[in-house]
């Protein structure tokens, strides 16, 4: 049951940041906005705290305990969540929103580590977690843009802020106390690797993670955007947008269960290269379809997108002992998350001066640059554990 909350966590954590793109346009109206690309820098500091709170989030889940660092996450994500649905204007909502990504930034570097710290089979349970998370990406476009028809955009924040106090009651009772915390606990293993080794594969973790997120950023925070330009005859209907949203990333978070198991069984560095080769390409055949075989487009690139998130925590669960794996999470969280968060500030400038094609021509650029990194991961037969 408690890694069940764990992985409702993961959906609550990227839902409640991707519900500000599914109602910009309605908060834009409202606000006296006269373009909804004016009003997204406004979310920037969510971004910008979801990547710098991951430092002392890891820090505090490895010395004072995780459980209590995710008791801090629901509750706090939970209202902060509620404060983003009561604001009266765009400067309100930037505080209110940035304050939720505080919040937001807990999870990752804290909730991961918690459910891999006993897992036999990490590449699986990376890859449930990561479906998890995306379901949450899916739920923020289907939820928030049914309850943005039906009741507003205010309650698209409002619902599921109650949602995770809910589940923070629930983990307070289910989720088992912690004896020590994980830096106390004695190191289960050690690599032979040296440091320059170490150096190179915290490195290419580190890149990895910035290309990555940006083009998750850019995708998920683009795309109902980039529907209703392709797709002109829906632009008014932000249901039926985010029903399609919702099962092209219920299709494509699929691809994390793939990639987990496979993970498990394969060499990393092989399976790594053959998705993130395949992105760039989806990317710039994208970039020339239009009408309703973008969906289609979308739909692959997301798949690719989506299947390339378990690599950098499948790279931590096998080289990073448990003691420090929040605090090593943190730090490569924090620098991926904080430099991808400008993804989201430049959004809408860059769609307003350059357009959609320019932007996807921009990610297949992008995604080569994580192809060429990940080619720089050691074979697996270069790292060990000692016996």
């Amino acid at each position: 049951m408690t890694a069940l909350l764990l992985n409702i966590a993961h959906a609550l954590d990227h839902l409640v940041l991707l519900i500000f793109a599914t109602a910009v346009g309605s908060i834009a109206i409202e606000f006296g906005f006269a373009r909804w690309e004016d009003l997204m820098p406004y979310t920037t500091g969510a971004f910008v705290l979801f990547g710098l709170g991951s430092i002392p989030a890891g820090r505090l889940g490895d010395l004072w305990g995780r459980r209590p660092m995710m008791i801090v996450f629901f509750f706090g994500l939970g209202v902060s969540t509620m404060l983003v649905g009561l604001t009266s204007g765009p400067w309100s909502m930037a505080i209110a929103l940035t304050l939720m990504g505080a919040f937001c930034s807990i999870y990752h570097p804290v909730g991961i580590p918690m459910l891999l710290q006993n897992t036999q089979t990490p590449g699986q349970t990376i890859g449930v977690n990561g479906l998890s998370g995306n379901l949450g990406v899916a739920a923020a476009a289907a939820l928030s843009g049914f309850l943005i028809e039906w009741a507003g955009w205010r309650a698209a924040f409002i619902v599921p802020g109650l949602i995770a106090l809910a589940c923070g009651l629930a983990f307070l009772r289910i989720a088992p106390s912690e004896t020590v915390a994980p830096a106390r606990r004695a190191a289960s293993k050690q690599f032979e690797m040296s440091p320059a080794l170490r150096k190179r594969i915290l490195l290419i973790m580190v890149m990895m993670a910035v290309t990555n997120g940006l083009a998750f950023n850019l995708t998920t925070n683009g795309n109902p955007e980039l529907l209703k330009d392709r797709l002109a005859e829906l632009a008014s209907d932000p249901s039926t947008i985010g029903l399609i949203l919702a099962s092209i990333y219920v299709l494509a978070s699929l691809a994390q269960l793939v990639v987990g198991k496979l993970i498990d069984s394969m060499p990393i560095r092989r399976l790594m290269l053959g998705i993130l080769c395949l992105q760039p390409v989806a990317f710039l055949l994208a970039a020339q379809v239009d009408g309703w075989l973008m969906i289609l487009a979308m739909t692959v690139f997301m798949l690719l997108v989506f299947g390339a998130i378990p690599f950098t925590d499948a790279i931590v669960a096998r080289f990073v002992d448990d003691s420090m794996r929040s605090r090593v999470s943190g730090l490569r969280l924090a620098i991926s998350f904080t430099i991808s968060s400008s993804a989201v500030w430049a959004l809408g400038p860059f769609v307003k001066a350059s357009g959609f094609t320019t932007l996807l021509i921009t990610l297949a650029a992008i995604t080569a640059c994580s192809a060429i990194f990940a080619s720089q991961l050691p074979s697996q037969s270069v790292v060990r554990p000692q016996k």
